[in-house]
């Protein structure tokens, strides 16, 4: 890619950001994140002076990005996710957790929904589908030992959006990895599981809180839709087809993970995935492809987000507009590692509201050179994108926390985001502690 002719500007430039800005701007204004992706397309064609055989190779050459390849991932999990709601592999999966843990009180009914909305929610790569699909499960649960309904939305949202940032097939995790150049081991290690436990560790003292502020005011009205734990049986073809399918995706991650495997091999896991359980739940394989075209088909649009976010980032860096935010920022934080990492997190986590993937590639894209010149460690760095990612969606009402709220039937907004709050500032005090002694220790 070049400048056109008649761009309006030379580069490098901050007048590049502009598309970006007006993207942001219009997705905080409600706006569909499609909608606003093109109109900050447009203006920076019109700005950097791209003809339409121009936008044409800019399209080309993001369907064959990294970005692209990871739509087609989350694509594929949605139709496997699919296939394993039909054959009862999630179901089971549920069951077995809740049988195990013996639910009898509030204390270990918390702890099986935190595990199960983790597990699903990781395995599909999915906050509302996972939690949508354990809550016919989970909720007489919770309704039978007196938990509250904005208690299991406040624990949905947390529980689910830890699935995505532990799961090793999740969008999330595999483009935060492909960005830091950390393997699975690192991330986990150095962000994603210490970012968890603090945020997990914030919400569970905050749902105390709710649940004493809520109970006797709202309790669940359960109808005929959702399911009792006692009522539920479990087919010897359910249980085979769920430990083969356990059994297949243990092995097939520690294969990569041991072999080194790049973010395609998750797709390969994913089709892997599907032919194991369609052979043993014994599928017909005309329906098998068909679910698992009707789960890609429920994703068509995210992929159409992560095309177009690949083409307006490649134009802003073709105006220069991140290498000139770099300057600024490395003006700004001087050599300091914890100022970068300070001032990338509070941009991203309170800042930007966009699908998760196109949130991280605009975070890495805008602090990544920073953070590099500054020699903040890349596992550092990944809290920050985490914060990006996560934070934005509970210091105010989000479709995510707006979703959970649904799911969990639950209509009180003002207790879940005081819970929200209560969390996520637990996390705001871990990300500037470990800021600061962080680079002490790491480097």
């Amino acid at each position: 890619m070049e400048m056109g002719s008649w761009a309006l500007f030379s580069a490098p430039s901050l007048l590049a950001l502009i598309p970006l800005v007006v993207y942001i701007v219009m997705v905080f204004m409600g706006k569909d994140n499609t909608s606003g992706i093109i109109v900050g397309i447009a203006i920076a064609a019109i700005m950097m002076g791209q003809d339409l055989k121009m936008l044409a190779a800019a399209f080309a050459q993001s369907l064959g990005s990294t970005t692209a390849l990871i739509g087609v991932i989350i694509m594929t999990g949605a139709g496997l996710g699919v296939l394993m709601t039909e054959t009862r592999v999630t179901h089971t999966l549920v069951y077995w957790i809740v049988k195990g843990i013996g639910v009898n009180t509030q204390t270990k009914a918390k702890i099986a929904l935190i595990i199960c909305s983790i597990l699903i929610c990781g395995l599909l790569g999915t906050l509302g589908g996972g939690n949508a699909v354990i809550a016919p499960i989970m909720i007489p649960v919770m309704a039978s030992l007196g938990i509250t309904p904005t208690v299991v939305a406040a624990l949905f949202k947390v529980s689910g959006e830890i699935g995505l940032m532990l799961g090793p097939l999740t969008g999330v995790t595999l483009i935060t990895m492909e960005v830091t150049n950390l393997s699975y081991g690192q991330l986990m290690i150095g962000a994603a599981i210490p970012f968890s436990l603090f945020w997990l560790g914030g919400m569970w003292f905050a749902v105390k809180r709710t649940q004493k502020r809520t109970e006797g005011k709202e309790k669940y009205e359960l109808g005929d839709g959702i399911t009792n734990l006692d009522d539920i049986v479990i087919t010897p073809k359910e249980r085979l087809t769920t430990i083969a399918f356990l059994a297949s995706f243990v092995l097939l991650v520690a294969y990569g993970i041991m072999t080194k495997q790049g973010t395609n091999y998750a797709l390969i896991v994913m089709i892997l995935l599907a032919v194991v359980i369609s052979l043993f739940a014994r599928i017909d394989i005309d329906h098998a492809v068909g679910s698992l075209c009707k789960g890609i088909a429920s994703q068509a649009h995210m992929f159409v987000v992560f095309v177009t976010i690949d083409v307006l980032l490649n134009l802003v860096t073709l105006g220069g507009g991140f290498d000139a935010l770099s300057n600024l920022l490395g003006n700004v934080a001087g050599d300091s590692p914890t100022a970068v990492m300070l001032i990338a997190s509070v941009v991203g986590g309170f800042g930007i509201e966009a699908a998760a993937v196109a949130e991280i590639k605009i975070i890495a894209e805008m602090f990544g050179a920073a953070a590099i010149s500054a020699g903040l460690p890349m596992s550092m760095f990944a809290i920050s994108i985490l914060a990006a990612t996560r934070l934005t969606g509970s210091v105010y009402p989000t479709t995510n926390m707006i979703g959970q709220l649904g799911i969990a039937h639950s209509n009180n907004t003002k207790e879940m985001l005081q819970a929200s709050w209560i969390a996520s500032g637990t996390v705001v005090v871990f990300i500037l502690i470990w800021a600061f002694i962080g680079p002490m220790i790491l480097t």
